[in-house]
């Protein structure tokens, strides 16, 4: 089904399904003002294939696919129980189905699973063997026609650069990420393990209206 950006009355029924004041205003702001949920629906609408979020927080892309009008099941794996715990009340509370959520470490582990793969924003906070292996790992879930969609900062010598990893440290500090940050991938890492596990890589900017050093990384496994 080919689906739309998530429209804004969409957007404040989404953020009113939230339990405390903080997630109502982030969740409404976040999916206002995030590229990064428009450009994953980008990459998947028109597609019947499943897909997994690895760091999925909240569960917020899954809720801005659904608003959108992306059918297909999609499953949240994402290393902080309490965040897990909100998005599956989220779910519940939407009236939205095929959304399902589990936690763990992805470093260690990940769901079965085939289809589309997406990871947000979280590959700065391992080091580089391990994204190494969790790129390996999500990669090895993408089916043929899938896609893995990730939204990262890249290592670089830029002002946008400093200011990711000042915005990454502020995250750490207000307690909304339970680490810091640790290395942040480059462009070369992406292309050299993507391409060895099969996958055609392409790489854009993602700043948006943010001051952020956000790329856009899609490697698709081809027929």
């Amino acid at each position: 089904m080919t689906a739309s950006e998530c429209p804004p009355e969409e957007i404040r029924r989404i953020a009113a399904l939230c339990t405390t004041k903080w997630h109502r205003d982030y969740t409404r702001i976040k999916l206002r003002t995030d590229p990064a949920y428009a450009a994953v629906l980008r990459e998947v609408s028109g597609t019947s294939l499943p897909l997994l979020d690895i760091g999925c927080g909240i569960g917020l892309l899954a809720m801005y696919l659904r608003g959108a009008g992306f059918d297909a099941d999609v499953t949240g794996f994402d290393y902080d129980t309490g965040k897990i715990e909100a998005a599956k009340l989220m779910a519940q509370r939407s009236g939205f189905s095929g959304l399902h959520y589990a936690a763990g470490d992805a470093r260690h582990e990940m769901p079965a699973f085939s289809g589309h793969v997406v990871i947000l924003d979280i590959l700065q906070f391992f080091t580089s063997a391990e994204q190494d292996a969790l790129l390996a790992l999500a990669a090895s879930r993408v089916a043929t026609g899938g896609r893995l969609i990730i939204r990262s900062g890249l290592r670089e010598s830029t002002w946008r650069h400093r200011v990711t990893i000042m915005g990454d440290w502020l995250a750490k500090l207000t307690f909304w990420m339970k680490a810091a940050p640790v290395c942040y991938p480059t462009r070369e890492q992406f292309e050299r393990v993507l391409s060895a596990n099969g996958l055609r890589v392409r790489i854009e900017p993602l700043w948006g209206r943010t001051p952020f050093n956000n790329y856009l990384i899609v490697a698709e496994r081809q027929a």
